[in-house]
């Protein structure tokens, strides 16, 4: 047995096929058809098999059959010698094991030394009992031994949560009905634990202070070649205290303009290890061509010029290198498309906004411009009310708003160029996606800004209308409430009556759009109907914002994050898997059912989202009164040939890809799995639904699939979602509404 096993690795390395990456695949199997059940086969012996000679610590050999128990284990191919012996152990712990006879047992290189298939033991009575033992030592490429892993649990560990629908309404929790029953004495406040630093607390700013800053800003907080008399500027009330409104300190309202190399380098364009990113490479007659990588860590695939009609001479300058998105799917193959067969000008989009004051115009641009960052497209937002601010002031009065005063009409126009000029020179350097915030209400504006974007950007106009007078006064006294503009006005109602001028003014003078791209959104906030038109719009991009327009409302509601129970797997340190949740993680899934129970007990159209994993579905099951949803899309992150392996595993016999995975979470691909940008793409849809959702979702999914859906929501950067902190048995609530998104965290257990 042992020479037949060192002639097939043998072999197998002179085949070449799995090179250095390959592991020895050892088998131990006893078989005794006369024992009875009260001995169970063991070994123990030294490293990597257990380490010790202490029986206690031996580990037992699984029951494959009714006569034959196995063991199995994974070892690199160049292990030192395997010393091992096999033990039976008597179910009573004060009955002495018996080990068998003989010398130790030496497998090196996958060869066993002595031809031993018969293994002794000395019962009592000088009774000897004989087991066959057949050890066995296969060499097999990771992606075989885990697809040999997951076969294992697939077929020898069945799923818990097998035959469960997909669309389940008060499914009975037999499943845990022996757990203990854990109730939440306490008021939920008492398990509030306080949001990160860098949460989805954007509600407490207004939203038009997370804008651009201007370029031209000095640090002093005034414009540069700025024309107004210093005196003038003083008498101000608010020009020099722009910290007051939410804006960075002095010293941070610094303009860098980047180098267009430095800003290649910033968003990881260009390179090779980045996932769906369209990548030049020259080759040695000259010619240049594209591939599209398939992420960090594995082989890329380049055709010679003359072997694809995929590799064509674009000549990529800086600017069209860095107006690619960092992202991996359909967004990056969209993005390959539009720059291969887009006029130049597509490449960079600006979303001008359109609309009378308190239409939710500035919330629009704010939840767009989130989302579009999301997909790993590089956006930015240009509010023109923050330009006049810190150019003009602020405690401007309705009369400045007025048509028919030239010197407001001037202010006002020179502040709306200079934030289109800074739009487009940041699209020059490698901007995607501007989205420019301000009323835009008359032709003669819009027609400057078209004029302005020529050839430079496809504009794409987006008017917000609303008709309804209660929406239109409750955002009226948002406005007032959270609006630098009215900061220092001591009487609310005058600030009220003072903006319905404003607005009066606005009115008197309002064209709607009915030139060049644009979208119509008619009375959508309330997310009861509505119109959505749209005249000349094509492309990836821009279809995907109608879409996500279609589908973005107002309505407060609650969404709640949470990880499974804590699973077998998470206890063993592996990777993925499927496994079920263990005891601590079943106390968990009472408490959060007691959670929602209390949380959701007036919201009786509240749904329950969990992925496809037994263990989020276990963690679900105690959960009554909720319709039940199976997103495949919830699932983990898939780890491919890693899944089931611990980290220290994989950086042991996969050491390549785990320096691949630590110098870039975010885009590296586990061999035959996914990136963090993959569960991003598969993950828009889950997003759509959870805008489109007017009651509260509770969603049980997993460790990297909630950071990236907590990342919309707080607005973080795609770079820092691997690194997002989401602990197990914690509760995070993202409410959702009209002010903005608020962020509460409840730990339910440690």
């Amino acid at each position: 047995m042992g020479s037949s096993a060192s002639k097939n690795t043998e072999e197998e390395e002179d085949d070449g096929s799995n090179g250095g990456g390959g592991q020895l695949y050892v088998s131990l199997k006893m078989e005794n058809s006369k024992v009875e059940g009260e001995l169970t086969p063991h070994v123990y012996g030294s490293v990597p098999i257990i380490g010790s000679w202490d029986p206690s610590k031996a580990l037992p050999l699984q029951r494959e059959s009714a006569s034959i128990s196995e063991l199995s284990f994974v070892v690199p191919p160049d292990h030192e010698t395997l010393d091992f012996k096999f033990l039976l152990k008597p179910k009573d712990r004060n009955t002495p094991c018996i080990v068998e006879e003989g010398e130790n047992r030496l497998l090196a290189g996958g060869s066993l030394r002595g031809d031993a298939r018969v293994a002794l033991f000395k019962l009592e009575g000088d009774v000897v009992v004989e087991f066959r033992v057949f050890i066995k030592a296969d060499r097999v490429s990771p992606f075989d031994l885990a697809a040999s892993w997951r076969a294992y649990r697939e077929n020898l560990q069945p799923s818990t949560v097998r035959g469960i629908p997909d669309v389940s309404i008060n499914p009975d929790p037999s499943a845990l009905e022996n757990c203990p029953s854990e109730s939440l004495e306490l008021d939920l406040e008492h398990y509030e634990v306080p949001a990160p630093a860098a949460s989805a607390n954007s509600s407490l700013v207004y939203a038009a202070d997370n804008a651009e800053n201007p370029r031209s800003l000095s640090a002093s907080g005034s414009f540069v070649n700025d024309n107004t008399p210093k005196a003038a500027a003083s008498n101000s009330p608010r020009v020099s205290g722009v910290s007051v409104d939410g804006s960075p300190s002095a010293e941070e309202m610094k303009i860098m303009v980047p180098d267009s190399s430095d800003t290649s380098s910033a968003l990881g364009v260009g390179e090779s290890k980045s996932v769906g990113i369209l990548s030049p490479f020259q080759h040695k007659d000259g010619q240049r061509g594209l591939f599209v990588d398939r992420g960090v860590g594995s082989p890329r695939l380049v055709k010679s010029v003359s072997a694809s009609s995929f590799l064509v001479d674009l000549k990529l300058d800086a600017q069209t290198k860095n107006s690619m998105p960092a992202a991996a799917g359909a967004v990056a193959a969209a993005a390959v498309a539009d720059q291969m067969l887009g006029p130049k000008e597509d490449r960079h989009l600006a979303i001008v906004l359109v609309g009378l004051p308190a239409r939710g115009k500035t919330f629009t641009a704010a939840k767009l411009t989130r989302y579009l960052r999301w997909l790993g497209h590089d956006t930015k937002h240009f509010n023109v009310g923050k330009y006049r601010r810190l150019k003009h002031g602020v405690n401007m009065s309705a009369d400045f708003f007025r048509a028919d005063n030239p010197e407001g009409v001037e202010a006002r126009t020179e502040v709306a160029a200079l934030a289109m000029e800074d739009m487009i020179a940041w699209m020059q350097e490698g901007g995607q996606v501007g989205i420019f915030d301000a009323t835009n209400s008359t032709r003669a504006r819009r027609n400057m800004l078209m004029k302005m974007a020529e050839g430079k950007c496809k504009i794409i106009f987006l008017e917000t209308i609303c008709n309804d007078e209660r929406i239109i006064e409750r955002n009226i006294r948002l406005k007032i409430q959270q609006s630098p503009d009215y900061a220092e006005e001591t009487d609310f109602e005058a600030g009220v009556r003072d903006f319905r001028d404003r607005l009066a003014n606005y009115e008197r003078v309002y064209e709607p759009v009915e030139e060049g791209s644009y979208i119509k959104m008619i009375d959508m906030v309330s997310g009861n109907g509505g119109q959505i038109q749209v005249n000349n719009i094509s492309g990836y991009l821009p279809g995907r914002i109608v879409f996500f327009l279609v589908n973005t409302h107002l309505t407060p509601r609650p969404i709640l994050l949470t990880r499974h129970g804590e699973s077998m797997d998470n206890v063993r340190g592996r990777t993925g898997g499927d496994s079920v949740i263990s005891e601590s993680g079943k106390i968990y899934a009472k408490k959060l059912a007691n959670f929602v129970e209390k949380r959701l007990k007036n919201e009786k159209a509240a749904s329950i989202w969990t992925s496809t994993l037994q263990r989020t579905i276990m963690t679900a099951s105690p959960i009554v009164g909720f319709p039940k949803v199976q997103w495949r899309a919830l699932d983990e992150i898939n780890s491919g040939v890693c899944d089931g392996m611990t980290y220290e595993e994989i950086k042991k016999n996969m050491p390549e890809e785990y320096e691949s995975r630590r110098k870039d979470k975010l885009r590296y691909r586990y061999p035959r799995g996914e990136s963090y940008l993959d569960v991003i793409q598969r993950l828009e849809p889950v997003i759509i639904e959870l805008e489109r959702q007017r009651a509260p979702v509770v969603v049980i999914s997993h460790q990297a699939v909630l950071r990236a859906l907590y990342a919309y929501f707080a607005d973080r950067p795609l770079k820092e979602i691997p690194q997002i902190e989401m602990p197990l048995h914690t509760i995070i609530e993202i409410q959702m509404g009209v002010s903005g998104v608020q962020e509460k965290r409840y730990k339910l257990m440690d």
